[in-house]
């Protein structure tokens, strides 16, 4: 390995003088000293473009809020439920309970991680899988794949009742004492593993750790309901009421959607996913025995004509993509065009697609639903989005995004299979499992 070079003073003083003969540079520290990086790169001419009117556009309901809470990806799927149910019963407003699915999904996602713990007992606290385990542990994140687990396990129930509650919106605190107590299991379980202790004896530790575990969750989200009364107004005034349902009967009867006629589309054009393949990632789960998290890497072009059809056909689609690149929150757009950093900073920030992924510098992190796009002779220029973060940003709650941006930091869809059309074979293939430390198997907070 060559030897380091230090930075020497000479070097420095060059640095300088660079920095202080332009004038540019000068200009751009000053009006950084006063706002954001965004607000000084933000080119509204550019943003201007980005207007709400869309070629094709799905009449949705009022922008929910995950608050301060890493559900999005729980969020956005339920708010594709939700449309079903407000068409059936024919109201304005409607929205099911996060809540609820959100303690099941900790709760499975605690024996899942113990279940893990144990599978890797064998391996080395440092080891590269075990120490990934170990660093996500068990937070708010999730994947399309994970929330299909907790509906077919538990069902779903409207929101009001099992409301939020002040954990269930601010999960930080929560999130930290439930990993402590994880990990303090975990210490324990692998000591015992390593003692020779049987299988028998460390389900029945890893039970005792659950049923704590379950406590607490009923603590900080209130014990989920087995049945419950449905009551609701409709548009025309009408009060309704059923009794007895369960959330698998609410399910059947007012959801009424196969989540089995539904596909995870990625577009990961790295060197190590070759496209038309299926992908799953080792470790990444909720529910043991549930099916796995898998998706089908397509080409960009290939994965934005099925998000179309499925818009054509009137039904909105579950996406996730990098939030954190090119972002206009208070206005509600993402948009590449609309912020110039190397103009501002002189900094060189070309990357590919690729190259985000290979090197860390973008991945999937939060999930939204798109319910409209505008097509220029069948080609799209802007997409519109159900965003989760409340309705004082953007349009009410929906956001913007330019086409461009999508191609570079859209990595994931959810439609129906039936769009695949000959492809729909490839769904049969084995699916290459990833590392647990892929930037594919990152999760939508």
């Amino acid at each position: 390995m060559k030897r380091a070079t230090p930075v020497t003073s000479e070097k420095l003083q060059a640095f300088r003088a660079n920095f202080s003969g332009s004038r540019a540079l000068r200009a751009a520290a000053n009006a950084v000293s006063k706002t954001s990086l965004a607000d000084a790169a933000f080119c509204g001419m550019e943003a201007a473009k980005l207007h709400h009117h869309f070629s094709i556009e799905i009449p949705t309901m009022d922008a929910t809020n995950q608050k301060s809470s890493g559900r999005c990806w729980m969020f956005a799927a339920l708010n594709v439920l939700r449309e079903r149910v407000a068409a059936k019963i024919n109201v304005e407003q409607f929205e099911l309970s996060q809540s609820y699915s959100a303690f099941w999904d900790k709760f499975e996602r605690a024996n899942y991680f113990l279940e893990t713990i144990l599978d890797t007992a064998q391996l080395d606290s440092d080891d590269r899988t075990v120490a990934t385990v170990l660093q996500n542990g068990v937070h708010d994140g999730g994947q399309w794949d994970m929330f299909v687990n907790i509906v077919k396990k538990y069902g779903v129930v409207p929101k009001y009742v099992m409301p939020e509650t002040f954990q269930s919106s601010n999960t930080n605190m929560m999130n930290s004492l439930l990993n402590t107590s994880l990990k303090a299991a975990a210490v324990k379980l692998r000591k015992w593993y390593r003692e020779g202790k049987d299988t028998a004896f460390l389900q029945v530790e890893k039970e005792k750790v659950l049923d704590q575990i379950f406590s607490y969750l009923c603590i900080c989200y209130g014990n989920p309901p087995e049945n419950f009364d449905f009551e609701y107004v409709d548009k025309d005034k009408a009060y309704h009421i059923e009794r007895g349902l369960t959330p698998h009967t609410f399910y059947e009867k007012y959801v009424d959607m196969n989540l089995d006629d539904y596909i995870s589309v990625i577009h990961a054009p790295t060197a190590d996913k070759p496209f038309d393949r299926m992908y799953t990632v080792k470790y990444l789960g909720n529910v043991v025995e549930g099916q796995k998290v898998s998706y089908l890497n397509l080409k960009m072009e290939e994965l934005k004509a099925l998000v179309i059809k499925q818009l054509e056909d009137g039904e909105v689609v579950w996406f996730g993509s990098d939030v954190g690149k090119f972002g206009d929150r208070t206005g509600g757009s993402w948009d590449d065009h609309s912020f110039e950093y190397e103009n501002l900073t002189g900094l060189d920030l070309a990357l590919t697609k690729e190259e985000r992924l290979d090197y860390r510098d973008s991945c999937m992190c939060h999930a939204m639903v798109i319910t409209g796009v505008n097509l220029v002779d069948g080609k799209p220029n802007r997409w519109k989005i159900e965003n989760s973060w409340g309705d004082d940003r953007g349009e009410k709650g929906y956001y913007i995004a330019s086409d461009s941006w999508f191609d570079e930091f859209v990595y994931q869809a959810v439609v129906q299979k039936k769009y695949l059309g000959e492809k729909v074979a490839l769904l049969t293939q084995e699916p290459i499992e990833l590392n647990p430390w892929d930037p594919m198997g990152s999760l939508a907070e």
